[in-house]
């Protein structure tokens, strides 16, 4: 339970303390597909479930597809009518992007929402399948596209911690500057910086799609597995830490909201919070380094 003045609503009429279900009661989404990546544990799976409560046609893009379907069971149990489909999507491999991206097309559904939610953070240095940062090409390259309908990047208060300049563009994939708290803040001012970028070339091209980025919040989930400081933290300490962490059903709030809600349609290059409209740092509102980092980022994988 979090501590009670961060219940205060602000302009939407939701809180940090809102629920994904709360964000979208009474909203009738069964004429919408969504994709979600990263939907196979946590605030992921907890989204998708409150999607699927609300009519959607779920495509779930996971790695790990064991686990995936446990999903799909708990939520088909729950939700016998649920509409809900599991893709192998492995975002540290451009092949498999790439692979999924076909297959999915060759089903001949729409798309409606695309929910970049899957990420990894604080990793030891490693680079991917393509040679590029792991935290990098998984939170950020991998999102690197044009859908229809609304586009969704989760991600992080992170974003405030990166490196001094933002971007080491040169320095992608050098072992000797790695930082790996950094990096994740890195990839997390990447995703941002492609909401922002995406939603300019979008309302550039006339095209009525929105992109927008958010943070879910502060939420003790398996995300943290790589980081042994978080996970030793003292029993005290954890509790303390538990007045200002919210849980997966809050956790998933801003992505339903940004995803699902009525306030939303039209906007777009913004960045929420708390299910609420919210304001990212200076390097994320940065229009120069956004339209550097698309540029940078279509290079790498072409």
């Amino acid at each position: 339970m979090m501590w009670w003045p961060l219940r205060r609503k602000e302009g939407s009429g939701f809180s940090s303390c809102s629920t994904a279900e709360e964000v979208t009661e009474g909203i009738d989404a069964t004429a919408v597909t969504a994709i979600i990546t990263g939907a196979s544990c946590g605030i992921g799976a907890e989204t998708a479930r409150v999607l699927a409560m609300r009519g959607a046609h779920l495509i779930m893009g996971v790695r790990n597809m064991n686990a995936a379907k446990h999903v799909k069971e708990a939520i088909l149990k729950e939700i016998s009518t649920a509409k809900v489909d599991v893709m192998d999507l492995d975002l540290s491999s451009m092949a498999s992007v790439r692979k999924f991206a076909s297959e999915f097309i060759s089903s001949g559904l729409p798309l409606n929402i695309l929910i970049n939610n899957a990420g990894i953070f604080g990793t030891p240095f490693m680079l991917s399948e393509d040679n590029i940062e792991l935290q990098f090409a998984t939170n950020h390259l991998a999102h690197e596209s044009k859908k229809q309908g609304r586009i969704v990047n989760v991600s992080s208060q992170g974003h405030h911690f990166t490196y001094r300049e933002g971007i080491l563009f040169d320095k992608i994939n050098d072992q000797s500057s790695y930082q790996k708290f950094r990096a994740y803040g890195q990839s997390k001012l990447a995703n941002i910086l492609h909401a922002n970028e995406l939603a300019r070339l979008l309302k550039e091209d006339g095209v009525d799609i929105t992109a927008n980025s958010l943070h879910p919040g502060a939420i003790s989930t398996n995300i943290h597995r790589h980081n042994s400081v978080l996970t030793a933290l003292p029993g005290v300490v954890n509790m303390l830490l538990r007045l200002f962490i919210k849980n997966v059903q809050q956790g998933a709030a801003t992505t339903c909201y940004v995803a699902l809600h009525p306030q939303v349609t039209g906007i777009s290059g913004a960045y929420f919070a708390d299910s609420n409209l919210s304001k990212a740092n200076s390097l994320g509102r940065d229009t120069d380094l956004a339209k550097k980092l698309w540029d940078f980022s279509m290079n790498l994988i072409k």
